[in-house]
């Protein structure tokens, strides 16, 4: 029996479509860089606005649509893309999806895991279902797990309000109510999507700073290196007179030594 007999290739092309349109509107119409993570609209067709819970969309052309205030869909860290690409196949995974917000918004990537991970545990020795906050206590309480998990759980943990489809729910796999309580490295404690957002946003320096390296990898065709630091600070602190709107992080990136000036061998 399939878990999620709802998704289907139609949908996973909405998934894609949407974030499509939403980084496109981000970038011509030159929108504040905080807006792929605090926008109050989406693009939505027929189908993904019913996986949603959107009403009034009909068709399987791509709208616009604006959001409700504090709307758990703002933002790309709402989009079905990112929510399913950081589950598996049957199940919601808080370490994939604190990973990718420590790497791509916060820009603090965790160390690579030691060899020979064991599996969670989805029992108890009751043979009791165990919720995903249980099974992940139990994992860090191995000593070799502990000290990266506790980067990463608490942010992933405060989206387990999605399923592994990007749905809304407020009952997990195991049948439990859902706790989103969650956290990030800098000690910050917050509940569900609505509390990381704002977490993220009250140092938007960090994800400016992280697009910011992201576009000029991009944009030099090489990986950064420490002495390109320098570039990437002033590039963010330029940006911030401007909300950290797109075009002054592409233009200071273009205007950066790095990118003017090529290396010697």
């Amino acid at each position: 029996v399939r878990l999620y007999p709802d998704f289907d290739d139609n949908l996973r092309q909405a998934f894609r479509r949407e974030t499509e349109l939403f980084f496109e509107s981000i970038v011509t119409e030159d929108r504040s860089a905080l807006d792929l993570l605090r926008a109050d609209y989406t693009f939505v067709n027929e189908r993904l606005a019913k996986h949603y819970g959107i009403p009034n969309v009909y068709g399987s052309r791509f709208r616009r649509v604006e959001l409700p205030e504090n709307s758990v869909r703002g933002g790309i860290l709402g989009h079905g893309s990112i929510l399913t690409v950081t589950s598996y196949a049957n199940r919601t995974s808080p370490v994939l999806r604190g990973k990718w917000i420590l790497e791509n918004i916060v820009g603090t990537p965790p160390p690579p895991p030691p060899p020979n991970v064991p599996l969670l545990q989805e029992t108890d020795a009751q043979g009791r279902v165990l919720s995903m906050r249980e099974r992940m206590v139990q994992h860090r309480s191995r000593p070799e797990c502990a000290s990266c998990h506790r980067l990463m759980d608490p942010a992933g943990l405060s989206m387990e309000n999605f399923d592994a489809i990007g749905r809304w729910r407020t009952r997990t796999e195991s049948g439990s109510a859902v706790d989103a309580s969650g956290g990030l490295p800098d000690g910050s404690e917050f509940t569900g999507m609505s509390g990381l957002r704002t977490a993220l946003l009250r140092k938007p320096e960090l994800f400016a700073g992280t697009l910011t390296e992201k576009l000029m990898t991009y944009g030099l065709g090489r990986g950064l290196e420490y002495s390109d630091a320098p570039s990437v600070r002033g590039i963010v602190h330029s940006a911030q007179t401007q909300d950290y709107r797109f075009s002054s992080l592409v233009l200071g990136i273009v205007r950066s030594d790095p990118f003017q000036m090529r290396m010697s061998q």
